[in-house]
């Protein structure tokens, strides 16, 4: 394991009765990188992303991250690890009856022993962070356009302040140029809080404007890691369909691949 990992995935098997998602899946994540995590519908891109995180157990296999096993920690151990990560759901995945400002502050009531105004402070400029106007705070999620959920979703993700950030499916759902916005913002927001982000995508523009390495998951294991110009090399018939077809194509020029 290179001494910059900051999550290692070994042997990982997640079985859903007779169906078996994931079986002997190793993967590293590396400190301060961007990896995308690709597949076809049903490869098990967000079961892999909740078994990280601890929102499910798998059937077996080690997930180090932070330096803690986190299937075999204790309670404390895993929530302290937990508290220096940030998910950011399909959708946002917003408290429906809280406010903006409501949402972000939830994380922080939970582990935080700070005061309301202080929450509240904290609060707003991660609303000012993620590119939202000081009103949108006031607001709730019903009243939020697609684009502005995404950007709350992720100013939540961004309440505890921390090391590494999952992404399931940011800008599934945005017109093209919300799309481009929010790749932009997440590079902007990548460079100044030096985060690790870990994305689950099928969007091509998204790859190639925010990712530094590719991981491909197929036949219940991650089939190849690499940059996405590597990603044009590889004679596995799905790679090479999703890599090479017609969708692709304006993205790997633009990309100069």
């Amino acid at each position: 394991m290179r001494s910059d990992t900051i999550i290692a995935i070994r042997g990982l098997t997640n079985r859903f009765g007779k169906t078996i998602v994931h079986e002997n899946l190793s993967l590293d994540v590396l400190r301060g990188e961007v990896l995308g995590v690709v597949g076809a519908s049903g490869s098990g891109k967000s079961v892999l992303l909740r078994s990280i995180v601890g929102l499910m157990t798998p059937s077996a296999g080690e997930i180090t991250m932070l330096g803690t096993d986190v299937l075999r920690a204790s309670a404390t151990e895993r929530a302290a690890a937990s508290a220096r990560t940030g998910v950011m759901f399909q959708d946002g995945a917003l408290f429906s009856a809280l406010t903006v400002r409501e949402n972000i502050e939830a994380p922080m009531r939970e582990r935080m022993a700070i005061d309301p105004e202080t929450r509240r402070a904290l609060a707003d400029l991660r609303i000012s962070l993620v590119g939202l106007p000081p009103e949108a705070g006031d607001l709730f999620p019903a009243a939020l356009s697609g684009g502005m959920r995404k950007r709350a979703g992720l100013a939540r993700a961004l309440s505890l302040d921390p090391e590494i950030l999952f992404l399931d499916e940011p800008t599934a759902g945005l017109d093209p140029i919300s799309a481009s916005d929010f790749d932009s913002l997440l590079n902007s927001l990548r460079a100044a809080l030096g985060l690790t982000v870990f994305l689950v995508t099928h969007d091509l523009d998204t790859l190639q404007a925010t990712c530094d390495r590719i991981a491909v998951l197929a036949d219940r294991r991650v089939l190849v890691t690499g940059t996405l110009a590597q990603m044009r090399n590889v004679e596995d018939p799905w790679v090479h369909s999703y890599f090479h077809g017609p969708r692709a194509h304006a993205v790997l020029v633009k990309a100069g691949c």
